[in-house]
């Protein structure tokens, strides 16, 4: 009940926002799975393309973190391969007063700044840090590829 109510909460408070071109929706009519749309952030090796991001919502949301999966393949090292995604806000740091749309806005300034300091995917850190020339072309390559 208190998962419905906040649920239908968010989706009112999202037609409020100026979302720019990222889009966040329920998919189709089961609400508790939801898809976003995150277009590259200008500037960053990532621009130009668009990010598909899948969203389960527990049965007991906001309580517990959204369930979040990049759909289209990225070369990140906080984003693993299978599109498992590492930042804080999605483990231990969850709070019940982020919403969704805080998150995806969360997940587009990582693709700004990644953290090398705790990577999912650590080769991609360990270049990113040594040869960041090698890593933005990659990741230029993949975006263009990919998304």
């Amino acid at each position: 009940q208190t998962t419905l109510k906040r649920i239908h909460r968010e989706i009112a408070d999202l037609k409020k926002e100026d979302l720019g071109a990222i889009k966040l929706a329920p998919s189709g009519d089961n609400l508790f799975h939801w898809s976003a749309t995150l277009p590259g952030p200008e500037g960053s090796v990532y621009e130009g393309g668009v990010f598909n991001v899948d969203i389960i919502l527990g049965p007991d949301y906001p309580f517990s973190a959204p369930h979040m999966t990049f759909r289209t393949r990225i070369y990140h090292m906080n984003i693993s391969e299978r599109g498992g995604i590492c930042i804080d806000i999605l483990k231990h740091n969850w709070s019940p007063a982020l919403s969704l749309f805080k998150v995806i806005l969360s997940l587009s300034s990582l693709l700004t700044d990644p953290n090398p300091k705790d990577p999912l995917v650590p080769s991609i850190a360990t270049e990113y840090v040594r040869n960041r020339k090698k890593h933005d072309s990659t990741a230029r390559e993949w975006t263009r590829l990919y998304a």
